[in-house]
């Protein structure tokens, strides 16, 4: 599959990249764009910029492609093609799949992100060789994908994977409500404005992890919660489905140097059973390419079903 190209499209709460990706799993040099996206975007504004990223992409490689992947914060919608994501209301129900396909003129195959990243963390990444693992991100949003049997696993409507979406305890938000979600609270956002609230005076994630390396005892405070609420949400999924591996990207993930450490301490805390805490949890291995890859990946198995489905 050295000769085969596919579009890579990746929807986040505030930007969206496209990339040209070969069989392999590698990005064509010099096809990466990326535009803004966020919740005060026009949704026309965002159609036209998503179309001149990818013709941008796609004249940047000079090569011909044979599908699109496209993966999207959600939720999704499988049957329509279509996106709502939660953090960008102007882009309800907006219809990527068919928007790429006019776009570029190939077959567009659309997934949930989560699901992207579970599928590239597993063919090239940090969960390579299981066949029962979750992958997530910890950035702007807190998402996830689900594999089982190394296939990715979507559920009835695509959506499979929301861990940003379950409630965690975190014993000063509102409970049953979405001020208790694990994203409401462990996000980088989220950790910047529970930072704030004690007197701290940064403004970014960034600046957590500046503060945290000089010792600030608030952004020490912010980021290990976090990643304490992460191991908790994992803790909880583990239980539920026996989990082999979880993989943890995104930006705020890297906050501090000990973030996945603290993870992993906090889940084998937070487990009853034995069967629970064997799970291995590990850093992303693809960096920020894994929402990319995925889609690629997922493109792949469109154009040659046999031969993607045994690279993952």
């Amino acid at each position: 599959m050295n000769d085969t190209f596919v579009l890579a499209v990746d929807i986040g709460g505030t930007k969206f990249e496209t990339a040209i990706v070969d069989g392999f799993g590698s990005i064509v040099e010099g096809t990466r764009r990326r535009r803004p996206t966020g919740r005060s975007r026009d949704r026309n504004e965002v159609v036209a910029a998503l179309r001149e990223s990818a013709a941008e992409s796609l004249a940047a490689a000079g090569l011909p492609i044979r599908a699109a992947g496209i993966g999207s914060a959600g939720p999704v919608d499988l049957r329509v093609g279509s996106i709502s994501p939660h953090n960008l209301p102007l882009l309800q129900g907006l219809p990527v799949r068919e928007i790429v396909e006019d776009a570029v003129r190939v077959p567009a195959v659309l997934r949930l992100d989560g699901t992207c990243i579970a599928v590239a963390e597993s063919w090239l990444g940090a969960t390579r060789g299981t066949a029962i693992s979750m992958s997530m991100v910890v950035s702007t949003g807190v998402g996830g994908g689900i594999l089982i049997g190394g296939e990715p696993f979507g559920g009835v409507s695509g959506n499979a994977g929301h861990i940003g979406q379950i409630h965690v305890h975190s014993g000063d938000s509102r409970s049953n409500s979405e001020g208790s979600t694990l994203e409401a609270v462990a996000s980088g956002p989220a950790s910047v404005r529970w930072a704030q609230a004690r007197g701290w005076e940064g403004a970014t994630g960034e600046d957590l992890a500046r503060d945290v390396a000089r010792g600030d005892a608030v952004a020490e405070a912010a980021t290990r919660r976090s990643a304490q609420l992460v191991g908790q949400a994992i803790a909880s999924v583990t239980t539920l489905l026996d989990l082999e591996a979880v993989a943890i990207g995104g930006g705020f993930a890297r906050v501090r140097a000990d973030y996945v450490d603290i993870v992993r301490e906090s889940a084998r805390e937070n487990v009853l059973f034995p069967y629970a805490a064997r799970v291995s949890i590990a850093p992303s291995g693809l960096g920020d390419e894994g929402p990319l890859l995925g889609a690629a990946a997922l493109a792949l198995q469109v154009v040659e079903p046999v031969h993607a489905n045994a690279a993952l």
